[in-house]
């Protein structure tokens, strides 16, 4: 097993425990595959403050790891990243990061808050 079945595996248990601190542990990985597998993950757990530690993930150099993040956003409906989605879904320089973020943020637009 490889390290990033292993931590998705970790992750998946965390965020299945609402364990945002040590999901946030590895936030600064230097593996932007790993900060992607942390944003999928803070996906799966619908609190506020999930949703804001997703904004540096939205900001990230990494392509996956923006697309990850502003998926994740609308998987728990985080209307506070609705702009933040709403910037790389129109500005980015990747289109990939471009389309998961317009997909997104068109969830986040039609959210009642």
């Amino acid at each position: 097993m490889g390290r990033l079945d292993a931590l998705q595996g970790k992750f998946d248990k965390l965020a299945s425990k609402g364990k945002l601190d040590a999901l946030l542990k590895f936030a600064s990985d230097k593996d932007p595959d790993v900060r992607a597998l942390v944003a999928i993950a803070l996906g799966k757990i619908p609190t506020y403050e999930s949703g804001m530690a997703l904004i540096p993930f939205l900001r990230d150099p990494a392509p996956q790891v923006r697309a990850a993040a502003a998926t994740s956003a609308a998987d728990i409906g985080a209307k506070h990243c609705e702009e933040y989605v709403k910037k790389i879904a129109f500005a980015d320089n990747d289109p990939d990061v471009r389309l998961a973020a317009q997909a997104a943020f068109y969830v986040l637009k039609d959210k009642l808050v």
